[in-house]
């Protein structure tokens, strides 16, 4: 938005400045972006026409379906013969010749209602856009010959009836460049629409506002690209054309100082009936150039360093942080105080001492003496060898009782024998343990 308070005012015989106006508050109203979007998208869609397809397209035909039986689709079909139209498809969006889909009617929500407050604030921020070249320049205007923006004019332009020196007013003051822009760029539209009378397409010029129609409109009308608009019939369209904010306005003295009798500023209302004009949040909006003046650097603070993630390994960085944390490291490793004993408790102490290291020589000798009774305990692992030995002849008693029962199971002891030599590699419990499984063998056999 902008922020002067007077605006410098053209004259058109020589394009020097004539005097000065002051800014009007709209000027200085919030650029909204979203609502301006919004609003224009809605009214582009009241000037929309009503279509529709025929209410008989695709049912001009006497057809019936055939039915079932005839290995044929039920779609209606065309009756008669002699022709190729006969026997073909009908009615149907699949058919050749047919209706379309959901047929089209005049009765469609064409237009859409747009709250007043909303099109008055999309006009306020339509209004103050035009008056920071940034977003002019961003929009494709050419504006590197005009002097100043927002550009005013004085009022003697109102009344220009010609064509040709409307021109050369708008030369003086820099605004020919971008209606040479817009005449030039005259190409074919691409697509369908050069069939449907919107052939060719084209980029917008300047907009003159005017207070007072002289004859500025049937000088300017034959110029491409360039429009003209009444200050009190102001459109949205016009200003902020595709929902784009930054349009090119040329104003005529008289218009612009109406603008805070029609608006209002921000201490008295104006002729739009219920209206308050919307306020800033910031007063300047350009937090850039905010956050590089000198008068905040002088109150800035110097960025510091970023804190490693290895905090617990330097202790500079851990008493920058956590002055505590370092108090409490340093009592762990100081040494604590030791406190001063009397002579005589000391004496005590010491010969405490001395007798307990004569207790602890005492008690090595007798860690030795124990040793021998774990040579003892190993032999008497060995004894508990023999008593399997004992066992074994009690099985070879009940091994005859099973012989008479069983005949046929001597043929399987030599084959127990056979094994029985590869076990005595393993020790002398292996030749103990083997006639056991003599007399159990013929135990089980007789059992079966």
């Amino acid at each position: 938005m902008a922020a002067r308070p007077t605006i410098n005012v053209f004259s058109l015989e020589n394009g020097m400045v004539d005097g000065q106006v002051p800014l009007p508050c709209i000027m200085t109203a919030p650029i909204r972006p979203d609502i301006v979007h919004f609003v224009h998208y809605n009214m582009s869609k009241n000037s929309r026409q009503p279509y529709a397809v025929s209410k008989r397209a695709g049912h001009q035909t006497s057809a019936e379906s055939w039915g079932t039986g005839r290995a044929v689709a039920r779609i209606p079909r065309v009756g008669g013969g002699g022709t190729q139209r006969s026997g073909q498809g009908a009615f149907g969006n699949m058919c050749r010749g047919g209706r379309m889909f959901a047929p089209t009617r005049i009765w469609r929500r064409w237009h859409r209602p747009i709250n007043l407050n909303q099109r008055r604030y999309a006009m306020a921020s339509a209004i103050a856009a035009s008056a920071v070249p940034s977003l002019v320049m961003a929009r494709g205007h050419k504006v590197d010959q005009v002097p100043e923006l927002p550009l005013v004019v004085d009022n003697s332009i109102q009344s220009i009836k010609k064509t040709k020196y409307i021109l050369e007013a708008l030369s003086k003051v820099g605004a020919k460049d971008d209606c040479d822009k817009a005449s030039k760029s005259r190409h074919v539209r691409a697509g369908k629409g050069k069939s449907r009378n919107r052939r060719y397409v084209m980029r917008r010029g300047p907009l003159v506002i005017y207070a007072q129609d002289d004859g500025i409109t049937k000088s300017l009308r034959n110029l491409p690209g360039v429009e003209t608009s009444k200050v009190t019939r102001l459109n949205l369209l016009k200003l902020a054309p595709g929902g784009h904010l930054g349009r090119f306005v040329v104003w005529t003295k008289s218009a612009i100082k109406s603008l805070d009798k029609i608006y209002g500023t921000y201490e008295r209302k104006g002729k739009k009936v219920g209206y308050t004009l919307p306020r800033p949040l910031m007063t300047n909006a350009d937090i850039h150039r905010i956050m590089e003046s000198e008068e905040l650097k002088a109150f800035k603070k110097v960025a510091q360093r970023p804190i490693p993630r290895t905090i617990n390994k330097s202790a500079s960085l851990i008493k920058k942080i956590s002055p505590y944390c370092a108090r409490l490291k340093n009592k762990k490793s100081c040494p604590k105080k030791v406190k001063k004993i009397p002579k005589k408790e000391a004496l005590k102490k010491t010969a405490d001492t001395k007798d307990d290291k004569l207790e602890v020589k005492e008690a090595i000798p007798v860690t030795k003496e124990t040793t021998p009774a774990t040579k003892e305990a190993i032999p008497a692992t060995k004894v508990t060898i023999p008593a399997s030995k004992e066992k074994a002849p009690e099985t070879k008693e009940k091994a005859p009782a099973t012989k008479e029962a069983a005949p046929a199971t001597k043929s399987a002891f030599p084959a127990i024998k056979e094994k029985a030599p590869a076990s005595k590699g393993k020790g002398p419990a292996a030749k103990e343990t083997a006639p056991a499984t003599k007399g159990k063998a013929p135990a089980t056999k007789g059992k079966k």
